[in-house]
């Protein structure tokens, strides 16, 4: 059966892809939630960012793991997301603790702070 979410040999993730997944706020807010390296449910993402649509996660999910930085798992109707934290440590050590050491991104903060706050798209 062809896997319905392949992902790159961690042998063929270059750190430049990495980075510009990591660049969008959004996709570095969903790395810092999948930071303990255990499945997440797709839908416990979701519901730290109601305000996006289904389809801008979808971009988002796919973004990160056609970069390598993730992996979906899918368990009948399941679909949970996990970061291949083990893995990309050893493909690029300290990259991955010094993104998880940082704090919220500005747009979470801004989320938490006002959950019924938008993120300003004239930026």
């Amino acid at each position: 059966m062809e896997d319905r979410y392949p992902i790159p040999d961690m042998a063929d993730v270059e750190l430049v892809d990495v980075l510009r997944a990591l660049a969008d706020p959004v996709r570095l807010d969903i790395v810092r939630l999948l930071g303990d390296g255990e499945p997440h449910l797709k839908s416990d993402c979701v519901a730290e960012r109601p305000d996006l649509h289904k389809s801008t996660y979808s971009h988002h999910f796919k973004t990160l793991r056609e970069a390598g930085v993730t992996r979906m798992i899918v368990e009948g109707r399941s679909h949970q997301i996990r970061l291949r934290k083990d893995e990309l440590a050893a493909r690029f050590p300290g990259l991955l603790d010094s993104v998880l050491a940082q704090g919220p991104t500005t747009l979470t903060r801004e989320f938490l702070t006002d959950p019924g706050a938008a993120p300003d798209s004239s930026d």
